[in-house]
């Protein structure tokens, strides 16, 4: 199983703050079958500047030390990059990183309360220099929840998105949950990836995510889902269904 979205590493993020939380974060993803993960450390926020050689390094320690504690999973690079205006302009991967440097699929993560509003223009440049953006968890950004066209239309100028296990298994809330499934159905969600920041709360979750989409959906689709991981880690085009809109009376469900 492949993990393409992780707060993994060492001392990066508030979910690995040093080496040994990033060590039994890696055991627990091995246990739950996961044997390569997508370390995706915050760039851009008010917070967090990792950029690509402080990922790179810090992926190079906790591989060495895995491969020493016998852990058998590969941590690869990554960051999820916080939108910002000029990014998509000429993208910098002297700094920025695409994930696992395949310069194919950039993890994009969009304000929890807002769509800035060049975010259309951020995806199509980016489109243009043949990268392809992944929008992280917007089942939680609070304008794509109120108008889920917003994210229809990204998709269908040329973005991705992908879904947080634990907003599928109900542990981020019945509303965040209704419409990850949502989102699911209507073609609108990728792939699936953990987001783990921490051993105890937000961990990996996707064998439970998994067989919560099986329940709704058939089976070549949620192996479809899984196989879009595998391409993404190794920068190959995945398969793409044809989104349809979220109907707006829907939406009622989701505030329940």
């Amino acid at each position: 199983m492949i993990d393409i979205h992780s707060h993994i590493l060492p001392g990066l993020d508030d979910g690995a703050k040093h080496m040994e939380e990033s060590v039994r974060m890696a055991k627990q993803a091995a246990d739950q079958g996961i044997h390569a993960v997508i370390a995706t450390p915050h760039h851009k926020t008010t917070r967090y500047e990792n950029d690509r050689l402080a990922v790179l390094e810090a992926v190079h320690q906790l591989n060495t030390r895995l491969r020493e504690e016998h852990i058998p999973l590969k941590v690869h690079p990554g960051q999820e990059i916080r939108v910002f205006e000029h990014m998509g302009h000429t993208f910098d991967e002297t700094e920025l990183l695409t994930l696992n440097e395949t310069g194919v699929y950039v993890l994009i993560e969009l304000p929890s309360h807002e769509v800035p509003r060049y975010t259309d223009h951020l995806i199509y440049n980016l489109s243009t220099q043949g990268y392809i953006p992944i929008i992280a968890h917007p089942e939680r950004n609070q304008v794509i929840i109120d108008d889920p066209d917003v994210l229809y239309e990204f998709v269908k100028n040329g973005a991705l998105s992908q879904v947080t296990a634990s907003s599928l298994t109900g542990k981020l809330g019945k509303k965040v949950r209704k419409f990850s499934e949502s989102l699911i159905e209507h073609k609108l969600a990728h792939v699936i990836a953990s987001d783990a920041h921490h051993i105890d709360h937000r961990s990996f979750d996707l064998q439970e995510a998994y067989r919560s989409v099986r329940k709704r959906m058939d089976t070549s689709y949620v192996k479809q889902l899984s196989e879009n991981a595998y391409d993404i880690l190794n920068g190959e085009r995945i398969h793409l269904y044809e989104p349809t809109r979220i109907k707006s009376k829907g939406l009622f469900g989701f505030l329940k």
